[in-house]
C-alpha cells in the first residue's frame, strides 16, 4: 500500500488517512511517508483520522456485522465531512465502512467518490472477506497475485507491492 501512496498524484492533498483506532503501526508508516514527502514537496498536507475498527482479523461473521455497524456509525460523519475524491483502501479495519460511506455520498448526489480497493498479498486464491464485498462495490478493484486475476474478472493485477 505504501508503493501506491507513494505514487499517487500531488493532486490529491490534503491527503486524509483512515485507520483503526487500535492501530499504531500505521500511523508510524503514515507520518515516515509523509516526511519524506515533505522533503521533496517543501509541506505537509495530511491529516490521520481514528475509527473503530469494523473487523479483527479471524473474528467470526456474525459479530463482524455488530462491529461494522458501530465503524460505519462513526464513518459516515467522517467521509460526509471529508468528501474524498478517492478512496484507496485495504484491509479489515476500517475499508468496508469507509466504502460504503463513500457510496453513500454517490447515492445521495452529493458527490461520486473513486473506490481503489487493493487486496492483501496474502490472499493467493481466494479473496479476503472484505475482498468479496468490495469486488461488488469498488470501482477498481486490485489484486496481486495472477491466480486471483482469474478468478475474477473484474480485477485489476497489479504485480506485489511489497
Amino acid at each position: 500500500m505504501l508503493r501506491l501512496l507513494e505514487s499517487l498524484s500531488q493532486a490529491y492533498v490534503p491527503r486524509h488517512y483512515i485507520i483503526a483506532d487500535t492501530d499504531k503501526m500505521s500511523e508510524d508508516k503514515i507520518r515516515f511517508l509523509e516526511a519524506s514527502r515533505r522533503e521533496k514537496d517543501g509541506e505537509q498536507k495530511f491529516t490521520i483520522h481514528r475509527i473503530p475498527r469494523s473487523r479483527e482479523v479471524q473474528q467470526s461473521w456474525s459479530s463482524s456485522v455488530l462491529t461494522t455497524l458501530h465503524s460505519l456509525v462513526y464513518s459516515m460523519p467522517l467521509v460526509f465531512k471529508l468528501r474524498p475524491d478517492l478512496v484507496l483502501c485495504n484491509g479489515p479495519g476500517t475499508c468496508v465502512p469507509l466504502c460504503v460511506s463513500a457510496l453513500l455520498l454517490g447515492v445521495l448526489g452529493v458527490k461520486k467518490v473513486l473506490i481503489v480497493y487493493v487486496e492483501s498479498i496474502c490472499r493467493v486464491e481466494t479473496l479476503s472477506l472484505s475482498g468479496k464485498i468490495l469486488y461488488h462495490l469498488s470501482d477498481y478493484f486490485l489484486v496481486q497475485w495472477l491466480s486471483l486475476q482469474e478468478k475474477y474478472p473484474k480485477s485489476v493485477y497489479i504485480g506485489r507491492t511489497v
